[in-house]
């Protein structure tokens, strides 16, 4: 009897800490376009899940609709169809929730965080939303600005069904945080043009201000609520803080969210913050903005300073120390979507992608408006991934040797088992890759801006050949070292 009690505590207490870890979720980074060097909007992501899980990466093809047609919620509730939707890459997690990105051919990218709030009365409709949120957003919103609105609308019609995410969505033009609470209430900020934001898991926005239109939107009673709810007394409490009123106070004060909020922040501001002081929902850079160096944050393990756990990595792999950091174990693929106004549209969206960890993978280009994924990418079609997302995977899924994640997770698998003897020889590879990358990759655009003005359909397949190509080189890589790491 003792030991099945035992058991019982075991089990409750490995999801206890399972849940708790779930809290620490994912990584982003927004630039406003005058922050980098060549004016367009950066968005980098790193995707945190427990498990062992798979990626696949679909191309999801434009296509219009008829009059009845539906889009039916993870909840049953069905919704009439636009007119129209347009093409979309789509990273998926099979199984999870909230794990998936999308960046749509109208160059809008959505992506999210997990940030838990305080609210423990939920008012929901219909069972909520959560699941079909982002998927809705990119279907529908032809800007970052309308975006935001059609989540706004969605979560004030239905409720949000979990304990608070912040959903990231931008486009060429402007970036936006969007703070989603359990329930009918949510605010967006958008990230001024001259600096950028760092979120990890917990809410940034501070001061709201729904009479600046230009810059937020917002449940019209986000103050008056909590008032109701006695979370904020203007007389005691003075200036409304939206993060410190709406968070999970636990989650909020955690010093694993902190520190990677701070980390990503000094790592790029011109100012750099005191890790005690509140930090703030955006900064002024220190200089313009590189791809790599947005590369280098999403990679990042504390290395240098007192917060490396690893003791540069004398102690083992950094990815699984004590401090969380913001590349680590539960990384499943980063991404930085690079979005270009000033381009034809079948080059201004352009994706840089790594698989599994980017500290021991390579970031490579995906332009979203390819008329198909390389091979190897995905287990079925686009259609069927999404009627079967909650499907449960066959184990052999996690083995299939053609399946590109699988090669990149076992990347990362090798190289941490003696990552202090293992990774430098990864990241030169992978740095030498990159940096073909970026100068191949801009003399190809030359081409494919001339290409266009002519035959597109001959543009877009030769469009479609260079990245396919490009994406075998790198498995091929993968796959050379692990042969040598297997000697």
């Amino acid at each position: 009897m003792k030991k099945i009690a035992l058991f019982v505590i075991v089990i409750i207490l490995a999801g206890w800490l399972q849940a708790a870890d779930e809290n620490l979720n994912c990584f982003t980074i927004v630039t406003g376009k005058d922050t980098t060097v060549d004016g367009s909007v950066l968005l980098a992501h790193n995707e945190d899940d427990q498990g062992r899980l798979l990626v696949n990466i679909y191309k999801v093809p434009p296509r219009g609709h008829r009059r009845g047609d539906i889009f039916t919620m993870k909840s049953g509730t069905v919704l009439p169809q636009t007119t129209s939707i347009p093409g979309l890459l789509w990273l998926e997690i099979p199984e999870c929730d909230f794990a998936d990105a999308y960046i749509s051919e109208y160059g809008v990218t959505v992506t999210s965080n997990s940030c838990p709030s305080r609210e423990d009365k939920p008012e929901l409709s219909a069972g909520g939303i959560g699941f079909s949120l982002r998927r809705l957003v990119a279907e529908r919103a032809h800007t970052a600005r309308e975006g935001v609105r059609i989540a706004g609308e969605l979560i004030s019609q239905y409720g949000y069904n979990a304990s608070g995410r912040t959903y990231i969505i931008a486009d060429a033009r402007e970036g936006w945080l969007l703070h989603a609470v359990n329930g009918k209430h949510w605010v967006a900020k958008r990230v001024p043009d001259n600096e950028v934001a760092v979120i990890a898991n917990r809410y940034t926005i501070a001061a709201v201000d729904l009479n600046d239109r230009e810059n937020f939107q917002g449940a019209a009673d986000i103050i008056e609520y909590a008032v109701r709810r006695g979370w904020f007394d203007p007389q005691k409490d003075g200036e409304f803080d939206f993060a410190r009123v709406y968070s999970n106070p636990n989650n909020f004060t955690d010093i694993k969210n902190v520190l990677r909020q701070w980390q990503g922040t000094n790592l790029l501001a011109a100012k750099a913050r005191k890790l005690e002081k509140p930090l703030p929902f955006s900064f002024k850079p220190q200089r313009r903005i590189r791809l790599n160096d947005l590369f280098r944050v999403l990679r990042d393990h504390y290395e240098g300073s007192k917060y490396d756990s690893s003791n540069h990595y004398k102690n083992g792999s950094p990815n699984s120390g004590k401090n969380r950091t913001i590349c680590t174990e539960t990384t499943q693929y980063a991404f930085v979507a690079q979005m270009r106004g000033w381009l034809p549209a079948e080059i201004a969206s352009l994706v840089w992608i790594s698989l599994r960890r980017p500290d021991s993978n390579a970031f490579s280009p995906w332009y979203v408006s390819m008329g198909t994924a390389p091979d190897g990418y995905s287990r079925e079609n686009a259609d069927s991934a999404l009627k079967n997302h909650f499907s449960p995977l066959p184990a052999q899924a996690l083995e299939d040797a053609g399946h590109a994640f699988n090669t990149y997770a076992k990347i990362s698998e090798v190289v941490d088992r003696q990552y202090k003897y293992r990774i430098e020889k990864t990241q030169k590879v992978w740095r030498n890759f990159e940096d073909f990358l970026f100068g191949d990759v801009k003399n190809h655009e030359k081409e494919f801006i001339f290409l266009l003005k002519g035959n597109k359909p001959v543009a877009r397949k030769i469009i479609d050949n260079y990245i396919h190509g490009l994406e075998y080189r790198k498995w091929f890589l993968a796959t050379e070292l692990l042969k040598e790491f297997r000697k």
